[in-house]
């Protein structure tokens, strides 16, 4: 192994969207044996869940395909994300609009839009399912599943 590398998921309030990116590619780490080398977290860019577990529909979503965050709690991005983590990866345009004016010039090419890295999806924002009904939950899952591959593929050959 070459080094470790770090990861920050980031959507508004950090009980759907995020969360779900963490719980999935915390689970494709651990399935690859990668644990000790990958660190992950995620955050939102408010504060309004600071300190709450995921929207139970996100929870029970997730638990129906294996993943399990019942132990996750919201937490607000701050300054020391940005030196932290290498890639903090944004659910949508207006999340990644918010990060960039909150990071420092010299930590902005670690920004991106996590699903960048997915291969099955057209676009490039994950949707809020907050207001929607629970086949939105499932979108994001499927979504978020195909830019996990993705994304740890990259890592892979970048930094493993």
């Amino acid at each position: 192994m070459k080094n470790n590398v770090s990861v920050l998921f980031v959507c508004m309030g950090n009980i759907c969207r995020s969360p779900t990116a963490e719980a999935v590619f915390r689970a494709r780490v651990e399935e690859a044996g990668l644990v000790r080398h990958i660190l992950i977290d995620s955050v939102g860019t408010h504060d309004y869940h600071i300190s709450e577990s995921p929207d139970m529909r996100t929870q029970r979503a997730a638990q129906r395909r294996g993943y399990d965050m019942s132990a996750l709690r919201g937490r607000q991005v701050g300054l020391p994300d940005f030196t932290r983590f290498d890639y903090v990866l944004a659910m949508d345009r207006a999340n990644l609009a918010i990060l960039q004016r909150l990071c420092p010039q010299p930590q902005r090419k670690r920004l991106g839009l996590f699903l960048e890295y997915a291969s099955l999806h057209e676009g490039r924002e994950v949707p809020d399912p907050y207001y929607g009904g629970t086949d939105g939950f499932e979108r994001v899952l499927d979504m978020v599943e195909d830019a996990a591959e993705g994304l740890l593929s990259h890592i892979r050959e970048k930094h493993l």
